[in-house]
């Protein structure tokens, strides 16, 4: 195992952070604006929201720029920008996270559908290399490519990552199936393992999609298809529009109460995903530490 690995898993689990979009919007980012594009425009809010995740008892945090590929980017005419802005990630979460948390950084989806044939796996990997060099450059420790959907986009993602040197964690989001263990594309946990480790990846997870009561299935049938770390993401439940506002009924405690199952399941890396704050891992970390 990666010798960063190790170190971070000699006490187990290992809290991560949670959402970042939703905190940045709470200090003023317009509906529709890029959030990764406040790296650069508004760099100490983006510190203050890596900072409230320290503070709270994160030992690993990631970066804003989980929209940050060029692809992405180039929605909002930033795709010229796209090396500038993972770096200038990379940099505030390093300051933030100081001698006390590790930084690894966010890669999302490209926004290119390859089965529709919008971007081709050439383009894709070149995409996926840019900002994983970017965020090395910038001082991240790890990669984590989060929240694919499309096991073949993942794979690519891994791959290039994989050139940086560092650990690299892939993790797909399961929505789909009767027991909501399949990813939109019908990719099973147990297919995700497999390839994703065959393509590289040093940890493999699942965040996003479903609420964390939904996460136990996913969690158990990763748990079974692979010995390598376990990263698990939940959602602070389902989204409800409540008066025009997205809510998450799901309270830090109860979420915190569902994270033990995955914890004895064996989850080695446990945060959160849309709809969790710092007060979700204050809840986490006090609630492993009495349990332990």
């Amino acid at each position: 195992m990666n010798a960063l690995l190790e170190k971070l898993l000699q006490q187990r689990p290992v809290v991560t952070d949670g959402a970042w979009g939703t905190q940045i919007q709470w200090r003023g980012l317009e509906p529709g604006g890029s959030p990764d594009s406040w790296n650069l425009t508004h760099p100490s809010e983006v510190e203050q929201v890596a900072r409230s995740y320290v503070e709270a008892g994160s030992r690993v945090i990631l970066t804003n720029t989980f929209g940050a590929s060029r692809t992405m980017l180039q929605g909002h005419g930033l795709e010229h920008m796209a090396r500038e802005i993972n770096r200038a990630g990379a940099a505030i979460s390093r300051r933030a996270a100081g001698e006390k948390a590790f930084v690894f950084g966010s890669i999302g989806p490209s926004g290119r559908l390859l089965v529709m044939e919008e971007i081709s796996e050439g383009e894709l990997s070149d995409v996926f290399a840019e900002q994983a060099e970017s965020l090395a450059e910038g001082g991240a420790q790890a990669i984590l490519v989060e929240t694919m959907s499309d096991l073949a986009e993942a794979k690519l993602a891994v791959a290039a990552a994989k050139k940086t040197g560092l650990v690299v964690i892939a993790s797909m989001v399961y929505d789909s199936g009767k027991e909501y263990d399949r990813t939109m594309m019908g990719t099973t946990p147990e297919q995700a393992a497999q390839e994703l480790a065959e393509a590289g990846a040093d940890a493999i997870g699942a965040n996003c999609g479903m609420g964390i009561e939904y996460f136990s299935v996913v969690s158990e049938c990763l748990r079974a298809a692979t010995s390598l770390p376990l990263w698990i993401k939940p959602n602070a439940g389902l989204p409800e529009v409540v008066g025009g506002k997205v809510q998450y009924k799901t309270t830090p405690e109860q979420f915190a109460e569902h994270a033990l199952a995955i914890r004895r399941i064996g989850a080695d890396f446990i945060g959160g995903c849309c709809g969790t704050s710092p007060e979700f891992i204050r809840a986490l970390v006090k609630t492993f530490a009495e349990h332990r």
